[in-house]
């Protein structure tokens, strides 16, 4: 194979957002399952275009968004600088008191979750290279090279996949997590010597992901949230199942 690593992934990123579309394609989930009347098919095209523009987004925007990823990543392992501007806002510690700091973990574990995703398919990229299959990736070429990944670190994926979600059900705390990253975004933005564009596009793209993901359940009963959440934690382990057994 004489494909670079980035071209790999380019051709995997592509495979992969076929998988996702055909897995939450809405007839072939009714076909699958007995769904209840809250998921139906708008609320399923919300759930696939939350993953196609936030969790996989296209090639396009990956270019425009890798060095915010980086950044976003060197925050997630070290969020001591962050926890250093909130403890400057009197307005923030009045309002969320001893928990403020709790809120931005819980936040930026949110966005762990979400960057996991980018992990797993450069976990793809090496089992391809290994497996030495040639692009262009189809649904069943990729699903070939998962059924190579150990259980543990898909299984672990599909975990991530969860916490995202059950932090997103919390809506009192989406709220909190919005308040504090918007907050940082601001004093970010006024410390220019101190933190990158790069890096305040990072917290930026992660907050717009909380956004959009509240958005897809805020509008459901919290029963009807506990249905989808569990719901779609389902199909991805049943078709993990189906490709392990």
């Amino acid at each position: 194979m004489n494909l670079s690593k980035e071209d790999i992934l380019n051709e995997i990123i592509v495979g992969y957002r076929q998988v996702i579309d055909q897995r939450y394609q809405f007839q072939n989930l009714k076909k699958r399952y007995k769904l209840p009347e809250s998921i139906d098919e708008p609320i399923v095209e919300d759930i696939k275009y939350f993953f196609l523009n936030y969790i996989y987004p296209d090639i396009d925007n990956r270019e425009e968004l890798n060095g915010a990823f980086q950044t976003l990543d060197e925050n997630i392992r070290r969020p001591e600088r962050l926890l250093g501007l909130l403890r400057e806002s009197v307005k923030l510690i009045f309002k969320h008191g001893r928990h403020l700091p709790k809120i931005m973990m819980a936040g930026l574990k949110a966005l762990k979750s979400y960057r996991s995703a980018t992990q797993f398919e450069a976990t793809l990229v090496k089992a391809a290279i290994a497996q030495k299959m040639e692009p262009p990736y189809s649904v069943s070429k990729i699903n070939a090279l998962i059924q190579t990944l150990s259980l543990k670190d898909i299984e672990q994926f599909i975990e991530s996949t969860e916490s995202l979600f059950m932090i997103m059900y919390d809506e009192v705390l989406v709220q909190k997590i919005q308040d504090v990253i918007g907050y940082l975004i601001e004093r970010m933005r006024k410390n220019p010597k101190l933190f990158s564009e790069q890096e305040i596009s990072g917290l930026e793209i992660g907050l717009e992901m909380i956004i959009k993901g509240d958005k897809v359940l805020n509008d459901l009963s919290e029963e009807h949230k506990d249905l989808l959440i569990q719901f779609i934690i389902q199909v991805e382990k049943d078709n993990l199942n189906d490709l392990f057994t």
